[in-house]
C-alpha cells in the first residue's frame, strides 16, 4: 500500500518534466528523483540537524532510503531533487495536493543539506516549485506551508518566497513525541506571480 494518500485520475499528477533553472549565485534546478540519487539522498535525509524540524525521522538505513524513493517515484504526485549546476541533488521539494474536494489546496514541505543554508537556495526553490506546480495542476488554488513555530529559517524562506503568513495553530501536530505550534503560510494561484 502507498505511504502516500489515494489520489483522484493519477493521470493529471505524474507530470515528469524538469523545471526551468533560476537565475541564483548556485543555479538550481528541480527534477524528479532517481534511484541512482540515494546516496546523495542520504546525504541531507541522515543528518539530524536537516530532519530536526521535518516530520519524518532521520534515514539511518540506506536500505530504507531506497525504499522510499521507489515510493516516491512511484506514486508521490509532485516530490522534486533540488539540484545544482552538475544535477545532483542537495535537498527535496514536495508539494502534496488534497484529496477530493480539497485537491484545490496543497501543502508544500522542503529539505536541504545543510551546508547550503543561508545561501538563498529554499527560498529560490520554494518560488520554482509555486511556479511549476501552479502550471502544472491547473485544479490548484491555494498551496500552504506548515511550519513549526520554532523554525524561524523556514518561517523566513517563505516570506521571501511571497507567501503570506495566516495564523498559529496551537498543538497541531504530535510528531516526535511532542505536540507542535504551526504556523501557516499560505501562496495563492492568482497571486503568486506578483509577489516576486
Amino acid at each position: 500500500a502507498s505511504i502516500y494518500h489515494t489520489l483522484p485520475s493519477p493521470k493529471f499528477y505524474l507530470i515528469f518534466f524538469r523545471c526551468d533553472k533560476m537565475a541564483m549565485p548556485i543555479d538550481i534546478t528541480l527534477r524528479p528523483f532517481k534511484i541512482s540519487d540515494v546516496d546523495d539522498f542520504m546525504g541531507w535525509a541522515g543528518d539530524d540537524n536537516v530532519t530536526l524540524y521535518c516530520r519524518w525521522d532521520t534515514y539511518t538505513s540506506r536500505d530504507d532510503a531506497l525504499d522510499f524513493l521507489e515510493e516516491v517515484i512511484s506514486s508521490h504526485p509532485w516530490y522534486r531533487a533540488i539540484c545544482t549546476n552538475d544535477d545532483r541533488p542537495i535537498g527535496s521539494i514536495y508539494v502534496m495536493p488534497g484529496v477530493g474536494k480539497d485537491q484545490r489546496r496543497g501543502e508544500i514541505g522542503y529539505a536541504i543539506s545543510g551546508k547550503y543554508w543561508g545561501k538563498g537556495i529554499a527560498t529560490g526553490a520554494v518560488k520554482l516549485a509555486i511556479s511549476c506546480v501552479f502550471k502544472e495542476m491547473k485544479f490548484l488554488e491555494r498551496v500552504e506551508g506548515l511550519v513549526y513555530a520554532e523554525n524561524k529559517a523556514s518561517q523566513k524562506v517563505l516570506e521571501k518566497a511571497g507567501f503570506i503568513k495566516e495564523g498559529l495553530l496551537k498543538k497541531y501536530f504530535f510528531v516526535k513525541g511532542k505536540s507542535r505550534d504551526i504556523v501557516v503560510y499560505s501562496s495563492f494561484v492568482d497571486e503568486y506571480s506578483v509577489a516576486w
